[in-house]
Parts: C-alpha cells; sequence; structure tokens
C-alpha cells in the first residue's frame, strides 16, 4: 500500500468513530438504580451508553421500556442530557406518565423542552410534551411529563416510552 492509501483508511477509520458516536461520557442512557429516586421496584434493567442512547424495562403498572434518541453531534445535546427513569400508566389519574431526569453538566443554566412518546402495540402513539424546565449548571432536575390516556383499558397496550425531540435554550 501506498502513504495515500494508509492516510485514506486513517481518515475512514476516524470518521467512522466520529459518527458512531464513540465517546468517553455516559450520557444518555435509562437506569433504574442511577439514585434519582424514582421508587420504582423493576424486576430487570439494563442500560447502554453506546452513541447517546439506551433503554430499560420497567414493570409499573404494566408499562414498560424507554429510550432517548442521540447521536454524538452537538446539535443532540439537549437529548444526551436525558434519563428516562419510569415509564407507566397512572391509574389513579387515567395518564400515561414517564419521568426523566435532566442532567446540566454544563457551566450555563439552561431551559430544556421535551417531547415523549408512548408507543406500543396501539396502532396510535401517545405524545406528550413538556417546556421550559429549567436546570441549574452542573445540577440535575426530575420532572413527569404525562399525557392523558385515551384508551378504553387498563393502558397496557403502550409498553414503552422514547424521548424524540429535545432542546435546550
Amino acid at each position: 500500500m501506498n502513504k495515500r492509501h494508509i492516510r485514506a483508511l486513517a481518515v475512514f477509520g476516524i470518521a467512522v468513530v466520529a459518527l458512531t458516536g464513540a465517546r468517553g461520557s455516559g450520557g444518555g442512557g435509562c437506569d433504574n438504580h442511577s439514585g434519582s429516586g424514582s421508587g420504582s421496584s423493576s424486576s430487570s434493567s439494563s442500560s447502554s451508553s453506546s452513541g447517546g442512547s439506551g433503554s430499560h424495562d420497567n414493570d409499573d403498572n404494566g408499562t414498560s421500556g424507554g429510550s432517548v434518541s442521540g447521536g454524538s453531534g452537538s446539535t443532540n445535546q439537549a437529548l444526551r442530557d436525558i434519563t428516562i427513569d419510569k415509564c407507566a400508566y397512572d391509574a389513579a389519574t387515567k395518564n400515561l406518565t414517564a419521568r426523566i431526569t435532566i442532567k446540566n453538566d454544563g457551566v450555563l443554566d439552561y431551559d430544556y423542552d421535551v417531547t415523549l412518546k408512548f408507543k406500543g402495540t396501539s396502532a396510535t402513539t401517545a405524545t406528550a410534551t413538556t417546556t421550559d424546565i429549567a436546570v441549574a449548571a452542573d445540577a440535575s432536575k426530575s420532572v413527569d411529563v404525562t399525557t392523558p390516556y385515551t384508551g378504553t383499558g387498563d393502558g397496557s397496550e403502550y409498553t414503552k416510552c422514547e424521548v424524540t425531540r429535545a432542546s435546550r435554550s
């Protein structure tokens, strides 16, 4: 191989690492054992921080699972700051509820806007949005994101939730 081929392979390798999100931070995952005080009693849990996304299983009231979309680009930083702690149907309020934690590791205070979708075996997805969640620099904040349950059952058709959009300003 000549030097031009070796250089091209090196550039390609760096591009692959950059595009797959290989980084040292652990943002974007979901872990029921993160100390957030969600109080959930999950029978199984898994997390992932590769590429800024993760998911978990949670058996609260029949609804389980959650994920956060994301990537390694700076435009997706708000997504990487969010973890889903709990995703469930609340029979008392008749709402689909997700408990999220936003961790602002930066040096500036931010206001976050989050859109979350509840998905599952139902043909329709339910969407919840919350805005202006103020998180101070180098701090975390947990909030509930809810939307009314419009079905006629017990909410068990919604098996997971996913943050589909997030921004900070």
